[in-house]
Protein backbone atom coordinates (compact mmCIF):
# COMPACT_ATOMS: atom_id res chain seq x y z
CA UNK A 1 0.00 0.00 0.00
CA UNK A 2 1.47 3.33 -1.05
CA UNK A 3 1.72 6.10 1.51
CA UNK A 4 -0.66 9.04 1.13
CA UNK A 5 -0.43 12.11 3.36
CA UNK A 6 -3.73 13.89 3.93
CA UNK A 7 -4.60 17.42 4.98
CA UNK A 8 -7.56 19.78 4.93
CA UNK A 9 -11.20 18.68 4.98
CA UNK A 10 -11.88 14.97 5.27
CA UNK A 11 -12.63 13.40 1.89
CA UNK A 12 -16.04 12.22 3.11
CA UNK A 13 -17.08 15.81 3.90
CA UNK A 14 -15.28 17.83 1.22
CA UNK A 15 -16.91 19.07 -1.98
CA UNK A 16 -13.55 19.57 -3.67
CA UNK A 17 -10.30 17.62 -3.63
CA UNK A 18 -6.77 18.15 -4.84
CA UNK A 19 -4.03 15.61 -5.50
CA UNK A 20 -0.62 17.24 -4.93
CA UNK A 21 2.38 15.45 -6.47
CA UNK A 22 5.92 16.10 -5.24
CA UNK A 23 9.10 16.36 -7.30
CA UNK A 24 12.08 14.02 -7.59
CA UNK A 25 13.94 13.55 -4.32
CA UNK A 26 11.18 15.27 -2.35
CA UNK A 27 8.33 14.03 -0.16
CA UNK A 28 4.57 14.23 0.10
CA UNK A 29 5.04 16.44 3.17
CA UNK A 30 7.17 18.89 1.19
CA UNK A 31 4.58 19.51 -1.53
CA UNK A 32 1.91 19.92 1.16
CA UNK A 33 4.01 22.82 2.44
CA UNK A 34 2.72 25.06 -0.35
CA UNK A 35 -0.93 24.25 0.34
CA UNK A 36 -1.11 27.02 2.97
CA UNK A 37 -0.33 29.56 0.22
CA UNK A 38 -3.22 28.36 -1.96
CA UNK A 39 -6.98 28.89 -1.63
CA UNK A 40 -7.61 25.33 -0.48
CA UNK A 41 -9.50 25.92 2.77
CA UNK A 42 -12.49 23.78 1.75
CA UNK A 43 -10.57 21.05 -0.08
CA UNK A 44 -9.59 17.52 0.82
CA UNK A 45 -5.85 17.50 0.12
CA UNK A 46 -4.13 14.24 -0.82
CA UNK A 47 -0.39 13.91 -1.41
CA UNK A 48 0.93 10.52 -2.54
CA UNK A 49 4.50 9.49 -1.73
CA UNK A 50 6.68 8.06 -4.49
CA UNK A 51 8.72 4.92 -3.82
CA UNK A 52 12.30 6.05 -3.27
CA UNK A 53 11.14 9.67 -3.61
CA UNK A 54 11.03 9.40 -7.41
CA UNK A 55 8.11 8.75 -9.75
CA UNK A 56 10.34 7.40 -12.54
CA UNK A 57 14.12 6.92 -12.70
CA UNK A 58 15.28 9.01 -15.66
CA UNK A 59 14.55 12.44 -17.08
CA UNK A 60 11.06 12.93 -18.46
CA UNK A 61 12.36 13.24 -22.05
CA UNK A 62 14.66 10.21 -21.93
CA UNK A 63 13.98 6.89 -23.67
CA UNK A 64 10.42 5.79 -22.99
CA UNK A 65 11.48 2.21 -22.23
CA UNK A 66 13.69 3.22 -19.30
CA UNK A 67 10.88 5.02 -17.53
CA UNK A 68 8.01 2.83 -18.71
CA UNK A 69 7.53 0.44 -15.77
CA UNK A 70 8.02 3.02 -13.01
CA UNK A 71 5.92 5.64 -14.76
CA UNK A 72 3.01 3.25 -15.30
CA UNK A 73 3.19 2.25 -11.63
CA UNK A 74 3.13 5.94 -10.67
CA UNK A 75 0.20 6.67 -12.97
CA UNK A 76 -1.65 3.76 -11.37
CA UNK A 77 -0.93 5.27 -7.95
CA UNK A 78 -2.58 8.53 -9.06
CA UNK A 79 -5.46 6.57 -10.63
CA UNK A 80 -6.11 4.85 -7.29
CA UNK A 81 -6.38 8.23 -5.56
CA UNK A 82 -8.58 9.56 -8.37
CA UNK A 83 -10.96 6.64 -7.87
CA UNK A 84 -10.97 7.18 -4.10
CA UNK A 85 -12.06 10.77 -4.65
CA UNK A 86 -14.79 9.71 -7.09
CA UNK A 87 -15.99 7.00 -4.69
CA UNK A 88 -16.33 9.68 -1.98
CA UNK A 89 -18.88 11.44 -4.18
CA UNK A 90 -16.67 14.26 -5.46
CA UNK A 91 -17.17 14.84 -9.18
CA UNK A 92 -14.26 15.14 -11.63
CA UNK A 93 -15.00 18.84 -12.18
CA UNK A 94 -14.28 19.38 -8.48
CA UNK A 95 -10.99 17.47 -8.56
CA UNK A 96 -7.70 19.31 -9.09
CA UNK A 97 -4.19 18.06 -9.85
CA UNK A 98 -1.04 19.94 -8.87
CA UNK A 99 2.62 19.04 -9.12
CA UNK A 100 6.11 20.47 -9.06
CA UNK A 101 8.86 19.39 -11.46
CA UNK A 102 8.65 15.59 -11.83
CA UNK A 103 5.28 15.81 -10.09
CA UNK A 104 4.16 18.48 -12.58
CA UNK A 105 5.07 16.18 -15.46
CA UNK A 106 3.13 13.32 -13.85
CA UNK A 107 0.12 15.59 -13.24
CA UNK A 108 -0.04 16.61 -16.90
CA UNK A 109 0.58 13.06 -18.11
CA UNK A 110 -2.17 11.58 -15.94
CA UNK A 111 -4.63 14.30 -16.93
CA UNK A 112 -3.93 13.94 -20.66
CA UNK A 113 -4.28 10.16 -20.57
CA UNK A 114 -7.65 10.55 -18.89
CA UNK A 115 -8.87 13.86 -20.32
CA UNK A 116 -12.21 15.01 -18.97
CA UNK A 117 -13.68 18.09 -17.34
CA UNK A 118 -11.57 18.64 -14.20
CA UNK A 119 -11.45 21.51 -11.75
CA UNK A 120 -7.97 22.36 -12.99
CA UNK A 121 -4.38 21.20 -13.40
CA UNK A 122 -1.42 23.18 -12.05
CA UNK A 123 2.03 22.23 -13.32
CA UNK A 124 4.84 24.15 -11.67
CA UNK A 125 7.73 23.44 -14.10
CA UNK A 126 6.65 20.45 -16.17
CA UNK A 127 5.59 19.06 -19.51
CA UNK A 128 4.14 15.89 -20.99
CA UNK A 129 6.42 12.85 -20.65
CA UNK A 130 8.26 11.03 -23.42
CA UNK A 131 11.30 11.14 -25.67
CA UNK A 132 8.89 12.44 -28.32
CA UNK A 133 5.31 13.54 -27.71
CA UNK A 134 2.97 10.82 -28.96
CA UNK A 135 -0.64 11.99 -29.31
CA UNK A 136 -1.75 8.35 -29.44
CA UNK A 137 -0.95 8.09 -25.70
CA UNK A 138 -3.73 10.54 -24.90
CA UNK A 139 -7.48 10.46 -25.19
CA UNK A 140 -10.58 12.28 -24.04
CA UNK A 141 -11.82 15.87 -24.02
CA UNK A 142 -10.83 18.39 -21.33
CA UNK A 143 -14.02 20.41 -21.97
CA UNK A 144 -12.25 23.70 -21.17
CA UNK A 145 -10.46 22.48 -18.04
CA UNK A 146 -8.04 25.26 -16.99
CA UNK A 147 -4.40 24.13 -17.06
CA UNK A 148 -1.53 26.29 -15.83
CA UNK A 149 2.13 25.63 -16.65
CA UNK A 150 4.73 27.95 -15.14
CA UNK A 151 8.51 27.69 -15.46
CA UNK A 152 11.78 29.40 -16.11
CA UNK A 153 12.22 30.20 -19.80
CA UNK A 154 15.53 28.29 -19.58
CA UNK A 155 14.97 25.61 -16.97
CA UNK A 156 17.79 23.05 -16.84
CA UNK A 157 15.41 20.08 -16.60
CA UNK A 158 12.34 21.19 -18.57
CA UNK A 159 12.94 22.91 -21.94
CA UNK A 160 10.55 25.73 -22.79
CA UNK A 161 10.00 24.08 -26.19
CA UNK A 162 8.55 20.96 -24.51
CA UNK A 163 6.29 23.13 -22.38
CA UNK A 164 4.95 24.91 -25.47
CA UNK A 165 4.53 21.63 -27.38
CA UNK A 166 2.68 20.13 -24.41
CA UNK A 167 0.43 23.18 -24.18
CA UNK A 168 -0.42 22.93 -27.87
CA UNK A 169 -1.38 19.26 -27.55
CA UNK A 170 -3.46 19.92 -24.42
CA UNK A 171 -5.28 22.75 -26.22
CA UNK A 172 -6.08 20.39 -29.08
CA UNK A 173 -7.72 18.18 -26.45
CA UNK A 174 -9.99 20.99 -25.32
CA UNK A 175 -8.06 22.45 -22.38
CA UNK A 176 -7.73 26.17 -21.66
CA UNK A 177 -3.98 26.33 -21.16
CA UNK A 178 -2.03 29.24 -19.70
CA UNK A 179 1.77 29.14 -19.97
CA UNK A 180 3.91 31.60 -18.03
CA UNK A 181 7.66 31.51 -18.69
CA UNK A 182 9.83 33.65 -16.43
CA UNK A 183 13.08 35.40 -17.27
CA UNK A 184 15.16 33.68 -14.59
CA UNK A 185 17.07 30.38 -14.36
CA UNK A 186 15.40 29.18 -11.16
CA UNK A 187 13.88 25.72 -10.71
CA UNK A 188 11.28 26.83 -8.21
CA UNK A 189 7.69 27.96 -7.59
CA UNK A 190 7.36 31.73 -7.87
CA UNK A 191 4.98 34.05 -5.96
CA UNK A 192 3.60 35.23 -9.32
CA UNK A 193 2.60 31.64 -10.12
CA UNK A 194 0.89 31.21 -6.75
CA UNK A 195 -1.00 34.47 -7.27
CA UNK A 196 -2.15 33.48 -10.75
CA UNK A 197 -3.50 30.06 -9.80
CA UNK A 198 -5.25 31.48 -6.73
CA UNK A 199 -7.03 34.08 -8.87
CA UNK A 200 -7.82 31.84 -11.83
CA UNK A 201 -8.02 28.20 -10.73
CA UNK A 202 -8.46 27.98 -6.94
CA UNK A 203 -11.21 30.55 -6.96
CA UNK A 204 -13.04 30.95 -3.66
CA UNK A 205 -16.76 30.25 -3.57
CA UNK A 206 -18.85 27.80 -5.54
CA UNK A 207 -18.20 27.26 -9.21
Amino acid sequence: MHKVVRKGVSISEARKAIIMIHGRGATAESILGISSYLNLTDYAILAPQANGNSWYPFGFMKSDSGNFVAMNSSLNQIQTLFEEVMDAGISPENLYLLGFSQGACLSLEFAARNAQKLGGVVAFTGGLIGEMLNPDNYSGDFQQTPIFIGSSDRDFHVPASRIQDSAALLRQMGAEVTVKLFDDPDHTIRPEEIDWVNKNIFVRGEK
